[in-house]
């Protein structure tokens, strides 16, 4: 084989490689996010989908990139598993097109008009035209126009200079025994497979393989298994980008690997046992640029019209490959719950509220849970936990912001009195299960900034801030438990905790500043340990909140302060009695010498 004519392949290659990029990425330029846009928005239906993929990876000559767009947008959630799988079988047609371009190197006629269709005729004149353009003009979208018809020249070129470089080939028996070697189906599959990837482009392979059909050598039973192998290596594109990503998108991406990988064994499974029995005969013709381009469309069109009414199957075969965790079920579930937050949906005012109450018990679980996850964090770190609080901070919001949109369009319903109530509580509870929420995230960083710049807590110091998150987290689920089941009983239990803790928050403080001045801890431990004691009192605060609204809708409107002045306070003897009990419950340890410093300072203050 002359080193040269192997030289002038390589560097047809290249110019092929190089072009069929450039005008990817010219194409993509033009349209700007246009093409996004369309994948995103119009998929409601799979059939109105697989069209889009199609024109869209007709459009940027790329299937990869239409993968790597779809993954991108599953990955933000802006399309979901249903509405992508449609879109994947539409470019899978769509990167048929590249093929009946390169198709037109094959045409043979004298006719001028016909002639000025092939390639090596026409290339030079559309490439000076686009370097004419990109050169003289002024506006960037005629030099974005001038790159495109530039790349489509050079990809042509390169086109033409590996066919007639091949063209000597088909006279070297090495070369003809190679091509042989590729009729095993197997080893043809892989020689197919293994050049897509290396290219990452079944555009580009299948041009390379139209290239040496021009020699006349390539037989059928050679060319088909390569066909096959570089259908399933089309899907290693997006099977990368979607690395890293999110578990959806890795089951996108695992769907046209799974497309791919049936249609292409499915076929040679059948073909080659029919085959073995009848013999077709055009296995031992020689393929050419045209029919392999008819062969790669109609194989394709017809793979997706089999595979689009039970394209199902497919989704539900990558969340068997990757199943679905508790979390994404989680997510799903929330989905359902905010989608049913709608007035269309209202058809009812009772049923209208019982849809917002249970999204708003939902709410308040996930704020529960975001605090006890958050306050576990200070004793043992976990980035996975502190995930977690983010997570469901995040959540709160969603519910928060959903909530008060869906509360304000119901608000003017013909409500029973009850039910008045229950929208009243769930209006002027919400706020405060989002602000505890907040405060969690506040305490998950203070755990990681300890974490981080590696402080600790001192014995008794530890103690103590064990025994507030306790009461902390006591309040907090009696606000939750309180909302969630109406029980203004139970309510009225909440304020005395609420006062405990604020003595808690007021000793702890000045415990902390004797340490700080004794030096048993950094002063950076102690501005830590200052916005831990402030946020836990402001969720006891929040909770507080809750609970007077309860009992201030309940009783029909009274003022929550004037209630406190006048029914529930320190003289109330119920009241009273309550606070002992906590204070009794979550009394904060004490040295015997901060016992005798304590005895000594109320002394000094008398």
């Amino acid at each position: 084989m002359n080193l040269f004519v192997v030289m002038s392949m390589l560097g047809g290659l290249v110019l092929f490689l190089y072009g069929i990029n450039a005008l990817g990425d010219g194409l993509k330029r033009l349209s700007g996010n246009k093409m996004e846009a369309i994948l995103g928005q119009l998929t409601s239906n799979k059939w109105k989908a697989c069209l889009l993929g199609l024109i869209v990876t007709a459009a940027i000559q790329s299937s990869g990139a239409t993968t790597v767009m779809v993954v991108g947008f599953v990955n933000s959630e802006l399309m979901n598993l249903a509405q992508a799988v449609g879109v994947i079988l539409g470019a899978n047609v769509g990167t048929t097109v590249t093929s009946w371009i390169l198709s037109l190197t094959g045409i043979t006629s004298d006719n001028i008009i016909l002639a000025m269709l092939k390639p090596e005729n026409f290339s030079p004149v559309v490439g000076i035209i686009g370097l004419v353009m990109t050169m003289a003009c002024k506006k960037e979208r005629q030099k974005q126009v001038g790159a495109i018809l530039t790349s489509f020249a050079v990809l042509m070129i390169g086109m033409d200079l590996m066919s007639s470089s091949a063209k000597p080939l088909t006279q070297n028996p090495s070369f003809t025994g190679i091509l042989t070697l590729f009729a095993n189906p197997v080893f043809g599959f892989a020689a197919g497979l293994l050049i897509t990837v290396i290219l990452q482009s079944s555009s580009a392979s299948v041009g390379i393989l139209q290239a040496v059909s021009m020699g006349g050598s390539l037989m059928w039973s050679s060319a088909l298994p390569i066909l096959m192998g570089e259908n399933v290596g089309s899907a290693v594109t997006g099977i990368l980008s979607s690395i890293g990503a999110s578990r959806n998108a890795r089951r996108t991406s695992m769907m046209q690997l799974l497309f791919c990988l049936l249609k292409s064994v499915v076929f040679m499974l059948i073909f080659y046992i029919v085959n073995a029995i009848v013999h077709f005969p055009f296995m031992g013709r020689s393929a050419t640029p045209f029919t392999i381009a008819l062969f790669h469309t109609v194989f394709n069109v017809a793979a997706v019209l089999i595979m689009m009414p039970v394209s199902d199957l497919l989704v539900k075969l990558a969340e068997k490959i990757i199943p679905v965790t508790e979390a994404e079920q989680e997510k799903s579930s929330r989905k359902a719950q905010l989608k049913l937050l709608d007035i269309k949906y209202a058809v009812s005012p009772s049923f209208a509220l019982a849809q917002a109450k249970d999204a708003a018990n939902t709410m308040a679980a996930y704020t529960r849970d975001a605090l006890y996850n958050a306050v576990d964090l200070l004793s043992e770190y976990s980035d996975e936990k502190a995930a977690r609080v983010s997570d469901l901070e995040s959540l709160v919001d969603e519910y928060d912001d959903t909530l008060n949109s869906y509360l304000v369009k119901i608000g003017g319903m013909n409500y029973t009195r009850d039910d008045s109530h229950t929208l009243s509580d769930i209006m002027h509870c919400i706020g405060d299960f989002e602000r505890i929420a907040d405060h969690a995230v506040n305490l998950m960083q203070a755990a990681k900034e300890i974490r981080d710049n590696k402080l600790e807590f001192s014995g008794k110091t530890k103690e103590e801030m064990v025994v507030f998150a306790k009461a902390v987290k006591d309040v907090t689920n009696q606000a939750v438990t309180v909302f969630m089941t109406n029980n203004y009983g139970d309510a009225k239990m909440i304020e005395p905790l609420e006062e405990v803790i604020d003595g808690m928050n007021a000793e702890l403080k000045r415990r902390h500043v004797k340490r700080l001045r004794k030096g048993k801890y950094p002063v950076e431990m102690g501005f830590v340990l200052e916005d831990m004691s402030t946020d836990f009192e402001r969720i006891a605060d929040h909770c507080s909140n809750i609970a007077l609204c309860l009992m201030q809708v309940n009783e029909d409107g009274f003022e929550a302060h004037e209630y406190l002045e006048q029914h529930w306070n320190s003289d109330n003897p119920t009241f009273r009695d309550l606070m002992e009990r906590y204070t009794d419950k979550y009394t904060l340890p004490r040295t015997k010498k901060e016992e005798r410093e304590t005895a000594a300072d109320a002394e000094e203050e008398e």
